[in-house]
């Protein structure tokens, strides 16, 4: 990104210089470059944040191995002063044009305050579970993320929330309990993601929502659950579709909330076929698979010219029905021989219809009939 930046500002130089350009309008170029790429991640900033997570873990695996060995008061300043110097310095760096390197020692700090909190508890025998460690860990991410505005900061606060409802989802933690409260989290983080101007956090929690559905299915009614999911992503796709610039200025997922509504659309209706796919084939299953194969052609035809990614969670789709309608309605009908036949003739259809739309959304007609 920054040779882009960089071959840019050489050429809003040249066309100024040139009179293509007047100067205000260069300097309003210049800034939204320079803005564009400060919200970039470069392969060196990942670089930089790998590098930050594994000084973090060895750091935090010196000390624990050197546990008893430390005194007890060196052991909370050493960790401390691990936590400070992380978040002062990276906080130094980032006023000094050094974000990357910033970013990853706040990575560096939130990681050493979890493992603060696992060590110090362990050494004073403080009463609590890994759920509660889990919980303020993230809490403790989620309020640095604020108070230093940072975006990798709220994806990690997200990324804790994601681990602390998958552990306790699936009974790690031995809690009887089912983890409502990861909505109250999802809440409040996706409102920290606009102050933190973090899209990416954005994305990975309305995906975690439709995660934390597909464990809600596992502990009520799967229709109570999976009916509601189908309408409210259907209507949030006509939303993007029909009113997209008002319902992307106000939740900001650069385009693509179609891709995460027809996710959602289609993680609901799977759950409605498994529900109503027994031994025998059944009305219920086939108008549901009738809905989803309707859905996929709607939602190519509305959003698949603009998004890439919508295109092929569609084929992705798709070929989960072909499947899934194979095994309800015709297994008891074929043998081996002719399952394999039945899979390569359905791949077959699936490709040439594949093929057939990439050629019409790439198709110059096509584009000049859309604009």
């Amino acid at each position: 990104m920054a040779s882009y930046s960089s071959r840019v500002r050489a050429d809003i130089a040249r066309w100024t210089q040139a009179g293509l350009i007047d100067p205000p309008t260069a300097d309003a170029l210049t800034r939204d470059v320079e803005a564009n790429q400060r919200r970039s991640l470069s392969f060196g900033s990942i670089l930089a944040m790998m590098a930050a997570l594994l000084f973090g873990a060895a750091v935090l695996i010196f000390v624990a191995a050197n546990w008893e060995a430390i005194p007890r008061l060196a052991r909370v300043a050493a960790l401390f002063a691990i936590i400070i110097a992380g978040y002062v310095g990276g906080a130094v760096l980032k006023t000094r044009d050094h974000a990357a390197i910033g970013e990853a020692l706040w990575i560096v700090a939130a990681a050493a305050f979890g493992g603060s909190i696992a060590l110090i508890g362990q050494m004073y025998h403080l009463s609590g579970d890994e759920a509660s460690a889990l919980i303020t860990w993230g809490a403790g991410t989620a309020l640095a993320a604020v108070a230093l505005r940072s975006n990798p900061l709220t994806v990690a606060a997200v990324g804790i929330a994601d681990a602390w409802l998958l552990l306790t989802g699936f009974d790690y933690f031995r809690r009887t309990e089912f983890p409502h409260l990861f909505v109250i989290m999802a809440i409040v983080l996706f409102a920290i993601s606009f102050w933190t101007r973090s899209q990416a956090a954005r994305h990975l929690i309305i995906l975690s929502v439709l995660f934390y559905l597909v464990l809600l299915v596992t502990r009520h009614d799967t229709l109570q659950v999976a009916i509601p999911l189908v309408v409210t992503s259907a209507v949030l796709f006509a939303a993007a579709i029909f009113a997209a610039e008002p319902v992307d200025r106000v939740l900001q997922l650069g385009g693509r909330l179609p891709l995460h509504a027809l996710i959602g659309f289609l993680t609901g209706l799977a759950m409605i076929q498994f529900e109503l796919a027994g031994e025998n084939y059944n009305s219920g299953f086939g108008i549901a698979s009738a809905i989803a194969l309707a859905g996929i052609v709607a939602a190519i035809v509305l959003g698949g010219r603009e998004s890439r990614g919508l295109r092929w969670v569609a084929y992705a789709g798709f070929a989960f029905e072909l499947a899934i309608i194979y095994m309800v309605m015709l297994q008891s009908m074929l043998d081996t021989a002719g399952f394999f036949l039945a899979a390569a003739v359905l791949l077959g259809i699936l490709a040439l219809v594949i093929i057939r739309i990439e050629k019409r959304m790439r198709s110059p007609s096509v584009e000049g009939a859309a604009a």
